[in-house]
């Protein structure tokens, strides 16, 4: 069973999100293979033109700064076909090609699973094998497994820059051999982000102030 590697709660957990956004979309772009920096790809989320990038490359970053918004803004809502379907239209897909019927049972089972961590990483590798929509696939993927952590307060899946090789490497051996074990271990060893909020600390600071109660009421 896989242990959350991060209790949050899901204000807290958004907050790390808005705060690190422009890194997460960065990342994506970059697993996508667009020829972006992070100063680009922060320019292009702040609505400032960029010379010598392509048109594509820059509704790419943008689509995916929507689609952010929209999980962000939309956690409440239960995952299912008609919400990724929303997603890979806000990430620049919008073409469902495989057989719907099939994929909501499957997506049943897999929201099935109580262990949130496990089941964000398993609908993510789900989504991405499967291969559901014309384009943006792994965009959609990502989205919809972060859906699932931020709204439980676990962190968020980013695929750091210098990780993503040995990534795709294994995404393909499993696309191969439809066997998630060897993937799912590294994305939960080096693939989840977020802050470790420390309840204690915030007790301890809390104290004084409640000692100095105690004082006035004697």
């Amino acid at each position: 069973m896989m242990q959350a590697k991060y209790r949050m709660t899901v204000e807290q957990n958004i907050f790390v999100a808005k705060r690190n956004i422009i890194d997460y979309i960065w990342k994506s772009a970059k697993l996508e293979g667009f020829a972006v920096t992070y100063p680009d790809t922060e320019a292009i989320f702040n609505g400032i033109s960029v010379p010598g990038i392509k048109v594509a490359e820059v509704v790419g970053v943008n689509n995916l700064k929507h689609a952010w918004q929209f999980i962000l803004d939309n956690l409440d809502y239960p995952i299912d076909l008609n919400y990724i379907c929303k997603i890979n239209q806000l990430v620049g897909g919008d073409n469902l090609i495989v057989q719907a019927a099939q994929i909501r049972e499957e997506l049943l089972e897999i929201t099935a699973i109580e262990n949130p961590t496990d089941k964000a990483i398993t609908l993510m590798l789900y989504l991405m094998r499967k291969q559901m929509f014309l384009d943006g696939n792994k965009r959609t993927a990502m989205l919809s497994g972060n859906q699932v952590l931020i709204s439980s307060g676990c962190g968020i899946i980013s695929i750091p820059i210098e990780h993503q090789r040995t990534f795709t490497g294994l995404l393909v051996q499993y696309y191969e051999s439809n066997d998630a074990t060897e993937i799912k271990s590294f994305i939960y060893d080096y693939c989840i982000d977020g802050i470790q909020f420390d309840p204690v600390h915030e007790a301890e600071q809390d104290q004084p102030e409640q000692e100095l109660d105690d004082e006035q009421e004697r």
